[in-house]
């Protein structure tokens, strides 16, 4: 096999010379996920967009052929929650961990989710709520918008179980200035009363924010797409250039509709995990937590996509959802700490990697999307190139994996969530490349032998079809 030729190359000064491959191998995997419809997978994927996730039918083409219903399956960047998601709907113990606690909110959301049953009654009670303080909320969220950032205008926090008149916050401008009225009253009567630590309560606040804003009526304001937040500055510029008016829009039968998107095919048939924490120790977490619920404790298949280098902030581009859920955007974006060069991402790469093979079975497999950076701040990137081979040789190779090819994904730019940044849709990264490792000899032969294997793209399975 060519992956078993090396040669001795040196790598950057004052590190040892490595035995690395002299290119590394192409794996015979065809990316089919790219003739899939865009929405293929569970109903649960579309709860709420996230930047820079790739595609249930990516996550399947792995998950089909490289493990078997009930092993682990793992993504310690699990964003918005999709491999482990479409792990646990076939039927996979699909375990995600995330540093952002937007994305465990969604991926928690999903991987616990509430019945129908909850999520309904749990909405009706909302409604009642509503019903019984319709004035005080009413007349909050008009001193409000009235008074768009006014700091003495305060409101209940988000999780607080308070009324009207325990007010502890004041609302952004950009907030105020992008629903109308009553439906900006029910927002905060709602974002009062959700409780993250309640599954029922996560269910619908994770609903809630992939209905926030988008373009169509299905969206509670219409001032920009559903896929991220534009700029705060921008959002008051157009109002004020625009003289936008948000649309009165019903919160209730807005969630309403949406649960019952969600709700089109049964949940998950097995047990998810989903985890809050850095991703350099979410190979002994997911151990831990998967061995408190009795269930096997290692990995057969890690599948995930690292953060791009230096791309995306996923506060910044989620500030209105941030603000919906009670977190602090600016705090995010300084925990996450994407604003890496090369070689401080490798070496944390490396960490990530050490960490997880302990958390692998001995024929496990991982595939790592990365992406070829070709734009960094709008202008060329000059160490975003030829990441994949990079993190091979600095970060799996150190920490012991054994090296399975490459797959190379393309990604057209009408089909990436920043499409609508105009001339510069799609121009960071045009290219994804999937590293596919053995945790061991094994994994790697394994990785080998299923690459050509025939994977089934009928969604849903007759099993879960409705009747």
């Amino acid at each position: 096999m060519s992956d078993q030729i090396t040669v001795t190359r040196a790598s950057d000064a004052g590190q040892l010379a490595l035995e690395l491959p002299a290119a590394l191998p192409g794996l015979a995997i065809e990316p089919e996920w790219k003739g899939q419809p865009r929405l293929w997978g569970h109903s649960l994927h579309p709860m709420c967009s996230y930047l820079a996730s790739f595609p249930a039918a990516l996550a399947h083409g792995f998950i089909a052929r490289y493990s078997r219903p009930g092993d682990v399956v793992l993504d310690p960047f699990s964003g918005r929650g999709t491999a482990p998601v479409q792990a646990a709907a076939e039927g996979r113990i699909g375990v995600g961990n995330d540093l952002n606690p937007l994305a465990h909110v969604l991926t928690a959301a999903k991987l616990e989710p509430a019945t129908p049953a909850e999520s309904r009654t749990r909405l009706t009670a909302l409604r009642l709520a509503w019903a019984a303080d319709t004035t005080g909320w009413l007349g909050l969220a008009g001193r409000v918008v009235a008074s768009p950032g006014d700091p003495a205008i305060l409101v209940p926090p988000a999780g607080s179980s308070s009324g009207p008149d325990a007010g502890r916050e004041p609302v952004p401008a950009e907030v105020a200035i992008s629903f109308h009225p009553r439906t900006l009253g029910q927002l905060l009567m709602v974002r009062s009363r959700l409780r993250l630590d309640d599954p029922t309560d996560r269910f619908l606040a994770g609903a809630l924010a992939g209905a926030l804003h988008g373009k169509t009526p299905s969206y509670l304001s219409t001032i920009m797409p559903n896929t991220f937040s534009m700029a705060p500055r921008y959002v008051r510029d157009f109002v004020t250039r625009t003289d936008f008016q948000p649309p009165e829009r019903d919160v209730f039968d807005t969630l309403s509709a949406k649960l019952d998107r969600l709700y089109r095919q049964p949940a998950p048939s097995t047990t998810g995990v989903p985890l809050l924490g850095d991703a350099r120790t979410a190979g002994r977490r997911a151990r831990a937590a998967l061995r408190a619920r009795g269930l096997p404790d290692r990995a057969r298949l890690v599948i995930t996509s690292p953060p791009y280098l230096r791309v995306l902030k996923y506060g910044y581009y989620n500030w209105l959802r941030t603000w919906l859920l009670g977190f602090d955007a600016h705090e995010i974006d300084a925990t996450l700490d994407d604003a890496h060069q090369r070689e401080p991402y490798l070496a944390f790469l490396r960490e990530v990697l050490t960490d997880l093979r302990p958390a692998m079975t001995d024929d496990g497999i991982a595939a790592l999307v990365i992406g070829d950076v070709e734009r960094d701040r709008g202008k060329p990137s000059t160490t975003g190139l030829g990441l994949a081979e990079r993190v091979w040789e600095e970060a799996a190779y150190p920490a012991g994996f054994r090296l399975a090819g490459l797959v190379r994904d393309e990604v057209a730019a009408n089909r990436k969530m920043t499409r609508l940044w105009g001339d510069e849709a799609g121009r960071a990264t045009k290219t994804d490349r999937i590293l596919v490792l053995g945790s061991t000899e094994a994994g790697r032969r394994r990785a080998l032998a299923a690459a050509t294997l025939p994977v089934d793209w009928t969604w849903p399975p007759t099993r879960l079809r409705a009747l």
